[in-house]
């Protein structure tokens, strides 16, 4: 209810005390305000969940399509191995297939990535890099310059050089002094670094001594002539390297090629042992499994016979 009253040509409303009870203006207000974020709000999360949800989705289907691009691609090194096989296939220096396959079938049995240690830079460089992708591949040779220019050429390629001080024509004379010193300097189970053993390598990168390596491939250094190296030091070194692994598998697998020459079949029989070979191709590759052996005394050895190297 309301009362006007008129003075002159002024009004003035009174308003009824009741009306003034029925709310608080500024509540009203805040009700409302409250009301319209409160809508706001809900859309927003709404358009957000959808917005998320799309974007997940997208995100996800490309992923899954880079997952299987990637897949389908090659890794550099194995689509480098073939295209060099594919150019050279008719070399005569290559790896026979089925001592290749040899190699191959060893790499397959790491029960984790290999570590594979190869003594020369050959036809197969490329090859052995690829079957062992997801391992460790080093090589050791006797040539600086090459291996520079294969790190170079090929950047997947761990590549080291070595000075050999060996002589062809001092085997007698090496395995001589190899036998006075077997249980000394010239042991089986040592770390090569600090060693003074005359046929050992002891000037590789440190942290190659440190490595358990389960597949060893002696493939060089080159030399046909009485004043090359030979494998002397090689198959000595590979020797030691295998019979001082550090736990998990203690056995290694160690190829010897070219073993139909006189060196690297002495050597091999004086360093890795007949009971320890496994296999010989043709007598070009021999395989061996080697890890630590204990005489009666119990002090480490590298033949179980003694004399099987001499007969």
């Amino acid at each position: 209810m309301k009362n006007t009253i008129t003075n002159g040509n002024t009004k003035l409303i009174l308003l009824h005390p009741y009306i003034l009870k029925q709310g608080n203006p500024n509540r009203l207000w805040l009700i409302g305000l409250v009301s319209v974020f409160a809508v706001a709000s809900l859309l927003t999360l709404v358009y957000t969940r959808e917005s998320f949800h799309a974007t997940t989705t997208t995100t996800t289907t490309r992923i899954t399509a880079a997952i299987k691009h990637h897949q389908q691609i090659l890794p550099k090194s194995v689509m480098r191995a073939l295209v060099h096989y594919a150019v050279n296939t008719n070399s005569t220096n290559h790896m026979s297939q089925t001592d290749i396959k040899q190699i191959s079938d060893a790499l397959k049995q790491c029960s984790s990535p290999c570590n594979f240690l190869v003594f020369g830079l050959t036809p197969e460089t490329l090859l052995w890099n690829a079957l062992n992708h997801y391992g460790r591949t080093v090589f050791i040779d006797e040539n600086r310059y090459y291996a520079a220019y294969m790190e170079e050429k090929y950047p997947e390629i761990e590549a080291y050089d070595v000075q050999y001080t060996t002589k062809i024509s001092e085997l007698n004379e090496l395995v001589t002094s190899f036998r006075e010193q077997s249980h000394n300097e010239c042991r089986p189970v040592q770390n090569l670094l600090f060693s003074d053993c005359k046929i050992g390598l002891n000037d590789l990168p440190n942290q190659l001594y440190e490595l358990n390596w389960d597949v060893i491939l002696v493939d060089g250094p080159r030399g046909y002539w009485p004043e090359g190296p030979g494998g002397i030091s090689a198959i000595f070194t590979a020797g030691v390297l295998a019979r001082s692994k550090k736990g998990g598998n203690h056995k290694t697998h160690v190829f010897v090629h070219n073993y139909n020459r006189e060196v690297e079949r002495v050597s091999s029989e004086e360093f890795l042992c007949k009971e320890n070979l496994v296999k010989a191709s043709k007598d070009l590759l021999a395989h061996y499994v080697l890890e630590r052996v204990m005489d009666e005394n119990g002090r480490q050895q590298f033949c179980r016979n003694h004399q099987q190297a001499s007969s």
